[in-house]
Order: C-alpha cells, then sequence, then structure tokens
C-alpha cells in the first residue's frame, strides 16, 4: 500500500505529525488510527466471506484480487500458450524501425534496393503524387524511436 513512500517522506510526516498533534496527544491519535484500520479490515474479510458464502461453491476459489484488471490480464495472460508464443514472435524493435523508417522515407532493411520512395512516385505520373523533397540530412532532427 505504501511501497512509494520513501524515507525522506516518511520523516517528513512524522516531523508535520508531531508538530500538528503534540507530542503528547500523538500516541493517542496513533493509536486511534490503527484502532480504525483493524475496524475497515475486519469488515472487509466480513464482507468478502459474505460475498463467498453467497456465491456458492462453484466459486469456492473465487479470488477478489482477479477484479483488479491488470492482475486479470496478466492472469489470461500467464495461462494461454497461444499467446506466448505470440508474444515471443512479434519483434516491437523492429515494428518500431520500420514505421520510424516509413515515416522519414527510407526504405527498410528488408526492402529491394532497387525500390526507391522518388522512383514509384514519379512513375504513377501526376505531380501530386510525388512526394516532396527530404531536407538535408544535417538539417533534419534525429529520431529516437525508443524514446516514443
Amino acid at each position: 500500500m505504501f511501497n512509494d513512500i520513501g524515507g525522506l517522506e516518511l520523516v517528513t510526516i512524522v516531523v508535520l505529525a508531531i508538530l500538528v498533534f503534540g507530542p503528547d496527544k500523538l500516541p493517542k491519535v496513533i493509536q486511534d488510527v490503527t484502532g480504525f484500520i483493524r475496524k475497515i479490515r475486519a469488515f472487509s474479510d466480513s464482507a468478502k466471506q459474505d460475498i463467498r458464502s453467497e456465491l456458492g461453491p462453484e466459486f469456492k476459489d473465487f479470488e477478489f484480487e482477479d477484479l483488479n484488471p491488470k492482475t486479470f490480464i496478466r492472469k489470461q495472460m500467464g495461462e494461454n500458450e497461444d499467446l506466448k508464443e505470440l508474444r515471443s514472435s512479434f519483434d516491437l524493435r523492429k515494428e518500431l524501425n520500420e514505421v520510424t523508417d516509413a515515416v522519414n522515407g527510407r526504405e527498410p532493411e528488408s526492402a529491394p534496393a532497387a525500390a526507391t520512395p522518388g522512383a514509384a512516385a514519379a512513375s504513377t505520373g501526376p505531380d501530386l503524387l510525388k512526394k516532396p523533397a527530404a531536407p538535408a540530412p544535417e538539417a533534419r532532427t534525429p529520431f529516437d524511436a525508443d524514446a516514443t
């Protein structure tokens, strides 16, 4: 729950609590807060038990953590072998490089060297289909596919 709170933030919270409540009332406030948290946990556990008993024996292995969308997707992706195979065959870096080359007007490495974008546009006829001339390489800003 509090995994993203660092040491400095925790010290800041403690100092603020001492300033707001004072050193004499702080133990009572901490005791009240922990008691409140215990009551909430007990209420939550009893609500879970009530829901499990109402669902019946068909849902005895039902876990409330599965209702979290991230957990549900991880569980479904982990059990499906076809998705594992698909994931291993898909090369995201190659796909991004191809898209980058297409956006920048360069030929992908897998395309034949004879076909150039300018030759394809010139063979189609009208000037409207011709691509604009690419700026000089030194004037073009570098594009980092990993940064997007």
